[in-house]
């Protein structure tokens, strides 16, 4: 969502940081697929180790300092930009809590892990904005992951109370809303310790649901909107056993579906998204032209 918000902003796409000579004057993108909230380190405490990458968002933010360091050879160089630069951190969190889930942990268990996954975002904002000087910085909650293929499918049951009027699994639904309730409580906090700088919750569960609730309207299919474009099996058209690869069939309208792999979004989705969310968080900002 970040490059549609980057050309909503009159920007290109913002290139990864490991991309050797690639151009960094309009910002730069230091995410990494799967990576976590928490370190590899802390994980491994809590039971974690099926983890797709140690690059946590320690490691993104050292990335990061590493970036400024050499791009501001003299002092004060980057300073104005830094001020009037937007630092958007996340979509982070939901991967320490995924890789739990789908490693047999249980819902106690999940929520014992939020208070260190809140506290790892928390740290991540005072960083940019002590070290890196960030006056906008924008807080990325998580998805309503029970409404995703993956989580449908892994804890499918016949149970009817288990689903939401949408389809979704409540408990998983509501551990997320805890976590996002829990974040915004740290964003207060950090807003009253520095009353100097905009910090804005990117609310990605209400700009889900919203997609979900007007898909006919937006233009996916209204009975696909739980199924995997790329996949195979079951409900959702998701199975572990064959996740979307080369050799998986894609459905022939990608854009008609809110789910690309059932783990991740389409493109579709993603620009829907990032259209509700900055309608919601402009006037937040307090933007200047």
């Amino acid at each position: 969502m970040i490059d549609f918000i980057a050309n909503a902003s009159g920007l290109p796409f913002l290139n990864p940081y490991l991309k050797k000579d690639a151009n960094f004057r309009h910002g730069v993108n230091f995410a990494v697929a799967g990576a976590t909230a928490l370190p590899e380190n802390v994980l491994t405490k809590h039971n974690i180790t099926d983890i797709y990458t140690n690059s946590s968002l320690v490691v993104q933010l050292d990335w990061m300092s590493k970036h400024l360091n050499s791009a501001c050879k003299m002092k004060g160089d980057c300073s104005k930009k830094q001020k009037t630069s937007l630092f958007v951190l996340g979509e982070i969190g939901g991967n320490d809590y995924s890789f739990l889930l789908l490693q047999g942990g249980t819902t106690p268990e999940v929520r014992r892990l939020v208070p260190e996954v809140v506290a790892a975002i928390k740290n991540g904002v005072r960083r940019v904005i002590m070290s890196y000087g960030a006056v906008r910085v924008v807080v990325h909650g998580i998805f309503p992951l029970g409404c995703i293929p993956v989580y449908l499918t892994i804890f499918q049951t016949n149970n009817s109370s288990a689903y939401d009027k949408r389809g979704c699994l409540k408990e998983a639904n509501s551990f997320v809303s805890y976590h996002n309730k829990k974040l915004k409580e740290a964003i207060q906090e950090l807003k009253r310790e520095y009353p100097d700088v905009v910090i804005v919750y990117a609310d990605l569960y209400r700009a889900f649901l919203w997609i979900f609730g007007n898909a006919v309207h937006l233009g996916f299919d209204g009975d696909s909107t739980q199924k995997a474009c790329c996949g195979i099996g079951g409900d959702y058209n998701f199975n572990f056993a064959n996740l979307c690869s080369s050799e998986v069939p894609v459905c022939p309208n990608p854009n008609q579906f809110i789910s690309w792999d059932g783990i991740h979004m389409t493109e579709a989705a993603y620009k829907r998204m990032a259209r509700w969310l900055i309608d919601d968080m402009l006037p937040k900002l307090q933007c200047r032209a």
